[in-house]
C-alpha cells in the first residue's frame, strides 16, 4: 500500500523534459505603474478632506464617487501596468469586457474605505 502512494506522489516531481518559462520585467513600467498607485493615493487622500468638508450630504456623495474612481482606477491601472511589464515567451491575451469589470471591485472597495475614514472623528475636537 505504501508503495502505491510513492508512486502516486513521483506525478508531482518536476519532469526533465519541461522547460520553466523565464519571464523579464521591463524596469520603466514598474516605474509608472508604482508613480500611478502614489498619486492615485494622494489624490484620494485629498479628496478625503474634502468629503469631511462637504456642507451636504449630497456633495460628499460626490466627493465620495470622484475618490472611489480615482483611487479604484489607480489600482486598476497600476495592477495592470504592472501586469503588462511582465513578459513570458507565451501569448497571453487580455479580454476587454474583463479588463474592464475587473475595475469595478476597486472602485467599491476604495467607495467604502473613504466612507469609512471620512465619518472618523479625532477623539477630543468634535
Amino acid at each position: 500500500m505504501s508503495a502505491l502512494g510513492w508512486r502516486f506522489l513521483d506525478l508531482f516531481e518536476m519532469n526533465e523534459a519541461v522547460a520553466r518559462y523565464h519571464g523579464l520585467y521591463e524596469p520603466w513600467l514598474v516605474v509608472i505603474s508604482v508613480l500611478i498607485a502614489i498619486l492615485a493615493a494622494f489624490v484620494a487622500l485629498l479628496i478625503s478632506s474634502r468629503m469631511v468638508a462637504a456642507p451636504s450630504r449630497r456633495a460628499r456623495w460626490a466627493w465620495a464617487s470622484a475618490g472611489a474612481f480615482s483611487l479604484g482606477g489607480g489600482i486598476w491601472a497600476m495592477h495592470f501596468i504592472g501586469m503588462l511589464a511582465f513578459s513570458l515567451p507565451c501569448g497571453v491575451s487580455y479580454s476587454p469586457f474583463g479588463t474592464l469589470l475587473s475595475m469595478v471591485p476597486g472602485i467599491l472597495a476604495s467607495g467604502v474605505a473613504l466612507h469609512v475614514i471620512s465619518r472618523i472623528e479625532t477623539p477630543g475636537l468634535g
